[in-house]
């Protein structure tokens, strides 16, 4: 059997976030928990870089904070390393519909210190942080293609512009995660579709260094892909929440997992595969 993922008990205290999320969805997730009984999917997690025992959540946002809004102290997490091979680090892309279109615009004009640069080339190369009229790019529903430019310096500033360039849409219009940065490939998918939003790409040591200062990328900007990944776990949420030292619920856990390989309940997927149970 390939190397199992590394599972274990951290103190929820110790997670950090490294992008902002939606606590509304948290409570669906809370009924669904508590109505089955189970943890089903481990956040995966990897240590801050600053010496202060920290990890950063990469994927299960919303199980991290469902399991705050319960009061359980423990979070059952895998623990992967920055320098993973099987760690990589992709961008997602916004469309934003059911917004008026000029008015989309706009408000992004209306940021300080950013300005829209209109593009002639019609398959520009990947936002980047480090270039001051490429933070990222807009294409409207007419298919003109904008760079978002901004002076600011720092890393923690350009980000701040970037929350601010999603703030503007994420309140007023319905938006979604997309790896597509053709428009013309989402208006006939999304009613009433304004803009698609490009985001820069990236580095895991920037999430990591962003995050040990606090600050937050915009939600859905980031997309983690971990393998091996752990799934569908099903450990009993009565042991999360159990009030026991984590070194027993440590122990219980190896205890559960060795048990479950004796059983041949755990198997390993070599080949990408497609659940229809999710």
């Amino acid at each position: 059997m390939h190397d199992l993922p590394k599972l274990e008990f951290l103190s929820v205290d110790c997670l950090v976030m490294h992008e902002k999320h939606d606590e509304q969805r948290a409570m669906p997730l809370i009924l669904r928990m508590r109505a089955s009984g189970v943890f089903r999917n481990p956040p995966v997690v990897t240590p801050l870089q600053d010496g202060s025992k920290r990890y950063m959540v990469l994927d299960g946002a919303n199980r991290v904070t469902a399991l705050r809004l319960m009061q359980i102290r423990d979070a059952l997490v895998q623990i992967v390393q920055p320098s993973d091979p099987g760690l990589a680090l992709q961008t997602w892309n916004h469309v934003v519909w059911e917004m008026n279109a000029a008015r989309f615009l706009s408000n992004i004009r209306s940021i300080p210190g950013v300005k829209l640069a209109c593009l002639k080339d019609a398959d520009p190369a990947q936002p980047s942080l480090d270039e001051e009229c490429s933070l990222a790019l807009v294409q409207s529903c007419r298919g003109r293609l904008y760079a978002v430019c901004s002076e600011v310096g720092n890393l923690q500033l350009r980000v701040g512009v970037l929350n601010a360039l999603v703030d503007c849409y994420k309140d007023r219009a319905r938006f979604d995660r997309t790896s597509i940065r053709e428009a013309r490939r989402l208006q006939d998918i999304y009613p009433s579709f304004c803009g698609l939003i490009i985001f820069p790409q990236f580095s895991i040591n920037d999430l990591l260094d962003l995050a040990a200062r606090n600050y937050l990328l915009p939600a859905g900007v980031t997309r983690f892909t971990i393998a091996p990944r752990a799934l569908h776990l099903n450990y009993p949420l009565a042991e999360l929440a159990a009030d026991k030292p984590l070194e027993d619920k440590n122990q219980a856990l190896y205890k559960w997992i060795n048990e479950r390989i004796a059983q041949k309940s755990v198997r390993y997927y070599a080949e990408p595969t497609f659940l229809f149970d999710e």
